[in-house]
């Protein structure tokens, strides 16, 4: 670990604490209360009872089970929405890579850029068909830095304190991306700009905001709501919402 990577975890940790200095100023402790939206999701997932959770069956146009679609894009949290300028964002990248970077804006923006179009699916039970993202390609990014045989894990780290865990074969697809832009526009704040993940193979709470550094490992860790019961995978089409869900057949229906 170079002294960039120690100072850089030292902020981060002062951040998710709440210290006075943090980056990005206060941010709730331990011991502080969760938003009413934070509390009712974990909640759910104590209870294995959230939305889409109850009997299962196959919506016409294709969704995954239990979701309904929307035209509007939900704006979801952990209560924190970091503002940062395109100036002071920077990410890294360290663990199982022959190539461990850190980019600047500028240094991100000059990689190749790719325009795709996914449907992204939240736990919550919506989902939102038809979203046109730019940003660099993740196979592009997985070619830049090079990920080691043994690597099999990636780490999302965000600028608000979360993670999230996911395995290298579903941040390797075609439609998984690094993204600045949604629609044409770039990503606005609650949204999770300047850049974000987006892995839509999985529920959305996969594709972490406001993205500062992802950890390549070679075995799977928790991220936030996975220590809080969700699931570790999340596939939306196997209902995966929380982590002891059995795959059940769907039911055909309306």
């Amino acid at each position: 670990m170079t002294p960039d990577d120690r100072d850089d975890d030292q902020r981060f940790e002062a951040l998710f604490k709440g210290r006075e200095g943090s980056v990005l100023g206060d941010h709730r402790g331990d011991d502080d209360e969760p938003s009413p939206l934070t509390a009712k999701k974990e909640k759910w997932a104590k209870d294995k009872d959230g939305p889409g959770s109850r009997p299962w069956r196959n919506h016409a146009g294709g969704l995954p089970p239990g979701q309904s679609t929307t035209a509007e894009f939900p704006v979801l949290d952990l209560g924190t929405r970091p503002l940062i300028a395109e100036d002071d964002w920077q990410l890294t990248v360290a663990g199982l890579v022959d190539n461990p970077i850190r980019w600047d804006w500028r240094q991100f923006m000059a990689q190749p850029q790719t325009d795709s179009n996914s449907d992204i699916h939240c736990v919550t039970a919506w989902s939102r068909l038809e979203n046109r993202w730019s940003g660099l390609s993740s196979r592009d990014f997985l070619k830049i830095v090079s990920p080691k045989p043994e690597a099999r894990f990636v780490i999302f780290h965000g600028y608000d304190g979360y993670t999230t865990n996911l395995p290298i074969d579903r941040f390797d697809r075609d439609d998984s991306l690094l993204a600045h832009s949604w629609q044409g526009k770039p990503l606005e704040r609650e949204h999770g700009g300047p850049v974000r993940a987006v892995i839509p193979s999985l529920y959305f709470w996969k594709s972490a905001k406001w993205l500062r550094h992802i950890v390549f490992l070679d075995s799977d860790r928790p991220g936030y709501w996975e220590t809080r019961g969700y699931h570790m995978l999340g596939d939306p089409w196997k209902g995966q919402r929380y982590e002891d869900t059995v795959d059940k057949p769907l039911l055909i229906g309306f």
